[in-house]
């Protein structure tokens, strides 16, 4: 009995078409390849700025210093800054609440602002995530350099916009502004 080759009915292999084995190894090293790009991609310094444009906004009211309400019934949380709670069910009043709440709507007292969105546009509560610009002045960066608000520097936005956060929330420690002026014992 004649055994017959087991690619014999195919026809030859094109030169450059590699062998089966080899054309695995070449997809999963592709594949290792473009995940590498992706991850070194999304932790590199220069990632873009913000994505979305601006859209001008009212605001119904000031819930506390780091979140609005829309007339829609849209809850607006101020990217990358956390001020200290005023009006949080179930727990106290922490020092410079009430300051952060009552400079904040000072700030927007004419009710108009522009919002202004990065990467992430909702926060796991819900919450629309957005700078918040009256004319040329950036609220999110204003209660930082008042003291009144906490650099946050975990979440994903705009590379700039958080060594921008970090200078004014500097510039509040070095005068020993709202927060800053308690002891270390009384900050969160």
């Amino acid at each position: 009995m004649m055994r017959a080759e087991p690619n014999s009915q195919r026809g030859p292999r094109p030169p450059w078409r590699p062998r089966y084995g080899q054309r695995r190894w070449f997809v999963l090293l592709a594949l290792a390849a473009l995940a590498g790009l992706q991850a070194w991609r999304s932790n590199s310094g220069d990632r873009p700025t913000t994505v979305l444009p601006a859209e001008r906004a009212t605001v119904q009211r000031v819930v506390d210093g780091d979140t609005l309400l829309l007339p829609d019934r849209t809850r607006v949380r101020l990217i990358g800054v956390n001020a200290p709670e005023s009006v949080k069910p179930d727990s106290p009043v922490e020092p410079f609440g009430p300051e952060a709440s009552d400079f904040t709507k000072q700030f927007i007292a004419g009710g108009d602002v522009r919002l202004e969105f990065d990467k992430e546009r909702l926060d796991q509560y819900g919450r629309t995530l957005a700078y918040v610009w009256v004319g040329d002045k950036l609220l999110n960066e204003e209660l930082l350099r008042a003291g009144l608000a906490h650099w946050e520097k975990h979440y994903h936005y705009s590379d700039q916009k958080k060594a921008r956060f970090r200078r004014a929330e500097q510039e509040a420690r070095d005068a020993k502004r709202g927060i800053w002026s308690l002891p270390a014992s009384n900050r969160r």
